[in-house]
């Protein structure tokens, strides 16, 4: 080394034992590539894995067989709508004297703020709900209302990332992935998994909110756009209509079984051809799941469809619905951005969102229930976390008008409907000023253990090996089945 330069094989030698063979033995272990720990790894496959949407059966007897879920991003006030708490409402204005982890630290204040809506008993089981969402009290008998939900990850990413993969980091599948894996779809004609955006954005994170994760890329969700054409280009030109079209799409289907054979296991490819034979099914089928113009007015009164406030959100619950109806697994409704992120103008902001969903999330449940599929389908209600009892002061505020609440993982609400899950039950307890879930506290792990459960799948036997780890949705040896949710 003296002379300056030395051969490949010596830098080899005299490195085998110092630092960087140390780094690397250290990373071979934690990658699962010691020779000991390879040798307990499971087998490989013999032949490449193909991977497609059939239906197929549950492991288990199952009560849902799809699920709708409204995500509410940006942390829904659960002081506000569904956790009604006398003795904040005693001391409103008074300070806080309990321990209280804040996001913006900057403008925060120990004021405590009472709820800024009377609630009232609701439906024969007397479930007590906010006059901000008096058509969501219309249901309160056929819901579970949760009131511990805890994530305890108290930013916007990790929490929906807990209640959507299982845990607060990203890149990893979400439930409706899980689900395609495990159950596929009862219709080959639509999309399994499909993400219903807002009209004027999409929502947090965009495209990881249906992301497939390290799970093939066929379960990955698909996203629909907000406006008509909900799909574009159903329509082939005129001169390719018919048997041109069909010609043209057996000569392409026969190039990609070729080149798929030519290429096997490549999971990234036998999606992008699912994909291709997808989109020519659609140009019926879709056209027809997405046209919400054969309803009856009653219909489309009951979800809200010809109301400016509410249409756009009516819409898009009628449309899953009608998705469900036919077949679909998983239909997730998004919000634009974060925009239930109420760190200030908490007062006029609030009532807004709730004036736009109230409608039609509660008829959403009404009218599954009519048609008979309640039962079968699991309807999600909810965000990813809550808000604290205490005021959020912004900058230059002058009184009340701007005041806020801040992020509140450690106790916030969520309500489930149909699927197999018990009406008009409350579960859980948060503290006296709404602050921390003190009784039936239910993680993320345990809401999504539930789910699967419902689904007739046991969530430590869903595991797929992608590389040298083997992926899960639920990874808590501590996540229960909450048996008090089920009918």
């Amino acid at each position: 080394m003296s002379q300056g330069l030395c051969s490949r094989r010596h830098l080899l030698e005299m490195s085998a034992y110092g630092l960087g063979g140390i780094a690397a033995s250290m990373l071979l272990k934690e990658d699962g590539l010691f020779a000991a720990e390879a040798a307990s790894l499971a087998k490989p496959e013999l032949e490449p894995q193909t991977f497609d949407l059939a239906a197929k059966p549950s492991p288990r007897p199952a009560k849902a067989k799809a699920m709708i879920s409204m995500f509410m991003i940006g942390g829904p006030s659960q002081i506000d709508m569904f956790d009604p708490k006398p003795e904040l409402d005693k001391r409103d204005g008074q300070d806080f004297s309990g321990d209280l982890q804040y996001d913006n630290a900057a403008q925060a204040s120990r004021k405590l703020m009472k709820s800024m809506s009377a609630f009232h008993h609701r439906g024969d089981c007397g479930m007590e709900m906010s006059d901000l969402i008096p058509h969501m009290g219309e249901i309160a008998d056929d819901i579970t209302l949760i009131r511990s939900m805890h994530t305890g990850v108290n930013n916007h990413l990790p929490s929906m990332f807990a209640l959507n993969t299982g845990e607060g980091v990203r890149g990893r599948a979400t439930l409706g992935a899980w689900l395609l894996k495990s159950l596929g779809c009862e219709s080959q004609d639509l999309p399994a998994y499909v993400a219903l955006t807002h009209p004027s954005g999409m929502p947090l994170m965009g495209g990881e909110c249906w992301n497939n994760g390290g799970l093939p890329s066929i379960y990955q969700g698909t996203v629909v756009r907000p406006r008509e054409p909900r799909i574009l280009n159903l329509d082939p030109p005129q001169f390719m209509v018919g048997e041109p079209q069909r010609k043209q799409l057996d000569l392409i289907s026969q190039f990609n079984s070729k080149h798929l054979a030519e290429h096997p296991g490549e999971n990234d490819l036998q999606a992008r051809i699912a994909s291709y034979q997808l989109a020519a099914k659609m140009q019926l089928a879709a056209k027809e799941a997405f046209d919400i113009s054969g309803e009856t007015q009653e219909t489309l009164d009951l979800y809200g469809v010809n109301d400016e406030k509410t249409r756009d959100y009516a819409t898009r619950c009628l449309i899953a619905r009608r998705l469900v109806e036919r077949g679909v697994r998983f239909v997730q409704i998004f919000n634009n951005g974060q925009s239930w992120d109420h760190h200030d103008s908490i007062l006029s902001a609030l009532p807004e969102r709730c004036a736009e969903i109230d409608k039609p999330a509660a008829a959403l449940v009404k009218d599954l229930k009519r048609i008979g599929l309640l039962d079968s389908t699991l309807v999600h209600w909810g965000g990813e976390m809550g808000r604290l009892p205490v005021i959020q002061i912004p900058a230059g505020d002058d009184g009340m008008k701007k005041v806020g609440r801040d992020h509140n993982t450690y106790g916030f609400s969520m309500w489930l409907a149909g699927g197999g899950i018990r009406g008009g039950y409350v579960h859980g307890k948060t503290d006296e000023f709404s602050h921390r879930a003190v009784e039936g506290i239910v993680t993320h792990h345990d809401y999504l253990a539930t789910i699967l459960h419902l689904f007739g799948l046991e969530a430590s036997a869903m595991k797929f090996r992608s590389g040298t780890r083997d992926l899960s949705l639920v990874t808590s040896d501590q996540a229960k089945i909450v048996e008090q949710l089920l009918a």
